[in-house]
């Protein structure tokens, strides 16, 4: 009879739960439960072990990021934002495509989550590039791509969780990832010439309505651009706040969350009167939702962690990676191939919490630098956000634009392979990501 361990029946029934529709927190708590029973644990130790992994200072900016995206978007601070670079940019080859990459990466700096962006800036720049002649579903895709940087883009909750497991430091990561995140928006910008557009735009009502909204009457272009710049200044500040704040030393990645939040709140009352107490408790609604999904698995995962580390998972499966090659480039390759495996099936957070117990002990073995290291991780993961099945930022996109999950991802086929050329430059030159950490050293 086939001998297997407690750890690895564990990956097998985790599998099992998640393609029988299992919700992955659920699947994490209850493979990780039986594993514990098979070793001969009590299940008393769980509260205990669940405790101890949820209760850590820095996973606090995981739901007041969330929050202070959300206030940012009811705000208004995205239209403004939009409104700005589009009478900026708008004019340049590629129109409001390049205005959509722009501000996908700025709202990265915002958000720090993609679905949360898709929701934010996707309606009125799927708007902007239909008028421009770009078809809904590039758009829709273009938008997916972009708002799945904000994975990439700091403040991101990817590196904060990254920066949690790997006992990095999170100031660093937001650092090493900006350069990185930039070459990300380039390749981006590479798929624009081939783009199908018609000629002229689309001549109806509701783009009539968007270029009024975008326009400020017969204006001079530069004056266009101050008065735009002038209503969209405080959200244009914004991440000079939360990174600006991080780099200097005056407060810490979470605390800069709880700062973001409360910024966010102030301009939404006082700078632009948008938010009223109604909508700020749907806001906090909202958040609380979606950080409790991430906070859920963030929960669930440390106990999986904990049975990945008793049974020596670890060991036998890092070992088995390191044994498939001697050569630094093949074995990242794996790793990559195996993360985007994964992203097509789970969401990033889960898969950090699955992958990195393997992984690490293959960083440090490589002599890898670890910061580099979640920048290259964060960046594949990213592409699970628009592939199928899992693709959230997609589904995002399908119910704002009506279209079908599956016409948007056909669409979303040139980023995918331009977001691959930038993981093999991100992978084939780790000093991307340390020229900035060097500079403000």
């Amino acid at each position: 009879m086939l001998d297997i361990s407690a750890g690895t029946q564990m990956l097998i029934l985790f599998a099992f739960l998640l393609l029988i529709r299992v919700p992955v927190a659920f699947s994490l708590g209850v493979s990780a439960m039986y594993a514990m029973w098979q070793m001969g644990f009590g299940l008393d130790l769980v509260g205990d072990l669940i405790s101890s992994g949820i209760t850590k200072f820095s996973l606090l900016a995981i739901p007041f990021f969330i929050l202070a995206g959300m206030l940012m978007g009811t705000a208004g601070l995205a239209d403004r934002m939009v409104r700005f670079f589009r009478i900026l940019i708008g004019s340049l080859p590629g129109g409001m495509g390049v205005v959509g990459v722009v501000v996908s990466l700025f709202w990265g700096a915002v958000s720090g989550s993609g679905p949360a962006s898709v929701a934010a800036i996707g309606p009125m720049i799927m708007r902007g590039m239909v008028d421009d002649g770009y078809s809904r579903a590039y758009a829709a895709a273009l938008v997916c791509t972009g708002a799945a940087l904000s994975i990439v883009i700091p403040p991101s909750i990817g590196l904060v969780v990254y920066g949690v497991i790997a006992e990095v430091s999170i100031g660093s990561l937001f650092i090493a990832a900006i350069l990185p995140g930039i070459i990300m928006g380039v390749m981006m910008l590479a798929t624009l010439p081939f783009a199908r557009r018609h000629a002229g735009g689309a001549p109806d009502a509701l783009a009539e309505k968007h270029r009024a909204e975008v326009s400020y009457g017969d204006a001079p272009w530069a004056k266009q651009v101050w008065l735009s710049f002038k209503d969209a200044f405080w959200g244009l500040l914004t991440p000079v706040v939360i990174l600006g704040g991080i780099y200097v030393g005056i407060f810490t990645p979470t605390e800069a969350a709880i700062i973001a939040a409360v910024y966010a709140m102030a301009l939404g009352f006082f700078v632009y009167r948008t938010l009223t107490l109604t909508s700020l408790v749907e806001v906090v609604k909202e958040s609380a939702r979606a950080s409790s999904v991430v906070l859920m698995v963030v929960t669930f995962a440390s106990l999986f962690g904990w049975v990945v580390t008793v049974d020596d998972v670890v060991g036998k499966y890092s070992e088995a990676l390191l044994s498939f090659s001697h050569a630094p480039f093949l074995v990242l390759m794996v790793i990559a191939l195996v993360l985007l495996i994964a992203g097509m099936f789970m969401d990033a957070i889960t898969i950090m919490f699955i992958c990195l117990p393997v992984f690490l002990p293959v960083v440090h073995e490589m002599g890898w630098d670890p910061v580099w290291f979640g920048i290259f991780l964060s960046i594949t993961l990213a592409i699970g956000l628009f592939t199928p099945p899992v693709g959230i930022n997609l589904f995002v996109a399908a119910n704002i634009t009506g279209l079908t999950l599956e016409r948007i991802a056909g669409s979303a086929l040139p980023f995918l392979i331009t977001s691959l050329i930038g993981i093999a430059v991100v992978g084939a030159w780790p000093e991307l990501t340390g020229y900035l950490l060097t500079w403000m050293q």
